[in-house]
């Protein structure tokens, strides 16, 4: 599958200083502490001011960072070799100290709506053999130790010294090695950032970044044709054609792996958003029962929300990955849109005449998500199902969410490490904070066949056998309906004229990605 799709067209370059590049974000951002949420635009952000041991390109394969190399020295034990030389902006120098310090910081970070210790709970022990040599240990084999701990941000031991979430929002600890220095967050409106001239690697081409939030699709691309900014991602898809049309731009797409999905309360008995369709709450949960979670799926045309909501910028699924990435599994195919054996599945459950639900959804945060979340709603009402769309800002509503107040939500996950590894662990891995598993799990689904397979899968080392254990743990998830899964978006973005993109599989803007012609 051709996994990278650009469409570059000609245009005209804007008196804009070319040191200078703004670029308009479509997602909100929470923090710039980098272990405070998991959150992607935060770790877009992040990824401009931090770095970490390894990186990946912009079609998800795995590139050394700050670790030049990494080797398995035995079953449980990984060895990093770090890269020699490396400053933080404070002039201060990287050694495996500042590692030890954040993954260790991870876990401490209060209040994390979506914490990052699914990436770091198998480490058991962290050895540093000398400033630029780390071993990590865990308890059990763990191939993909480079890979998670890949997705963690690497901050200064001296410059976050006891430093607080607020601390690094107001810049104080945002002390980092990346390619760019941190200036300033205005909460809502803008992050200011200024080229790193003592980066290690290659000088990003802008002295000067300013990235505007602009969660509204109109303001975004209006800004753009005003020259506001010289780039925006999340490229409305109601503008799609207009702007692939226009000679004084360039819009770049690729698939995502990003899984946008349904999460529903499977765990409590009584649950809070589902009633009967008089608004009386009902006495037991019937998102327990598969035969209603089925029915749900089977209601929803996942061909009809990709061509007539999402303009066809995504691509309908009945599983984690795309085609083409690791874990991906050819037994599962999007559920058919069934609405008349839905019916009859709710009959067989006890709700001949449906019942009442609200769907919790963002409306900032993904592409045409609150449009989805209705779309999704007048679906389930055709069989039964009356249902609520209740949309709200990002940050409003994973605060909520992640304290388990909704019944039924709709919500997108990208997988970092580029394979069903990530997704299993965090949405349907059975929930515990021991373990670092099920961090992102806000339906509380627990299979202990599936847990168990998944287990299996993280302690193989033989890559081809454990994308076997991982499809199947994928094959037991779905077929269980832990999640819904919905589509995978396509990546959209656009730019003057003088600027070109290569288009991300994991979604992210990154400024010295940009470049000038």
């Amino acid at each position: 599958m051709n996994r990278l799709l650009a469409l570059p067209l000609l245009a005209f370059s804007l008196a804009v200083p070319a040191a200078d590049l703004s670029i308009a974000l479509g997602g909100d951002v929470t923090s710039m502490d980098p272990h405070f949420h998991n959150l992607t635009p935060n770790n877009n952000i992040g990824a401009h001011v931090f770095e970490t041991l390894v990186a990946k390109d912009a079609g998800g394969r795995f590139k050394p960072a700050l670790a030049e190399s990494w080797r398995a020295v035995d079953d449980t034990t990984w060895e990093f070799k770090l890269r020699k030389g490396v400053r933080f902006h404070d002039g201060s120098i990287f050694t495996a100290a500042d590692v030890v310090y954040s993954l260790d910081r991870v876990p401490t970070v209060p209040n994390s709506p979506s914490p990052f210790t699914t990436y770091t709970k198998q480490v058991t022990d962290k050895i540093v053999v000398d400033p630029w040599t780390l071993r990590l240990k865990s308890a059990a084999p763990y191939p993909q130790m480079p890979i998670d701990i890949g997705t963690v941000l690497i901050v200064s031991s001296k410059a976050a010294a006891g430093a607080t979430t607020d601390d690094f929002n107001t810049g104080k600890a945002t002390v980092g090695t990346g390619p760019y220095k941190f200036v300033r967050w205005q909460k809502g409106d803008r992050i200011e950032l200024a080229r790193n001239d003592a980066y290690w690697g290659p000088q990003a081409p802008w002295d000067r970044v300013t990235f505007r939030i602009i969660t509204s699709d109109p303001t975004r691309v209006a800004s753009l044709l005003a020259g506001e900014v010289r780039a925006i991602e999340n490229v409305p898809t109601t503008d799609l054609a207009r702007l692939s049309r226009d000679k004084d731009l360039a819009v770049y797409r690729t698939v995502s792996v990003r899984l946008m999905y349904l999460h529903l309360d499977t765990a409590r008995d009584k649950t809070p958003f589902v009633t009967d369709k008089a608004g009386k709450p009902l006495d037991r949960n019937p998102l327990k029962d598969l035969r209603v979670r089925r029915a749900m799926s089977k209601a929803i045309n996942r061909p009809a929300l990709v061509e007539r909501v999402m303009e066809g910028a995504a691509v309908a699924t009945g599983q984690l990955m795309p085609e083409g990435f690791f874990g991906f599994t050819p037994a599962l195919k999007p559920e058919p849109y069934d609405p008349e054996g839905a019916r009859k599945l709710l009959a067989e459950a006890g709700y001949p005449d449906g019942f009442g639900l609200t769907l919790h959804a963002p409306n900032n945060r993904y592409v045409n998500d609150e449009q989805i979340a209705q779309a999704i709603a007048q679906l389930l009402a055709r069989i039964g199902i009356q249902t609520r769309v209740d949309a709200m800002p990002a940050s409003v509503y994973f605060s909520r969410g992640t304290k388990l107040e909704f019944s039924f939500m709709l919500v997108g996950w990208g997988a970092d490490t580029m394979e069903a590894s990530s997704p299993l662990k965090a949405l349907l891995a059975t929930f515990s904070k021991d373990k670092g598993m099920g961090t992102a799990n806000r339906g509380r689904y627990s299979n202990p066949k599936l847990d168990a397979v998944l287990d299996q899968a993280l302690a193989t080392v033989n890559d081809p056998k454990r994308e076997k254990l991982l499809q199947q743990a994928t094959e037991i998830g779905v077929g269980d309906l832990g999640i819904i899964p919905l589509y995978h978006q396509h990546n959209l973005w656009a730019a003057r004229r003088g600027i070109v993109y290569e288009a991300r599989a994991d979604e992210r803007t990154f400024a010295h990605e940009f470049k000038p012609r």
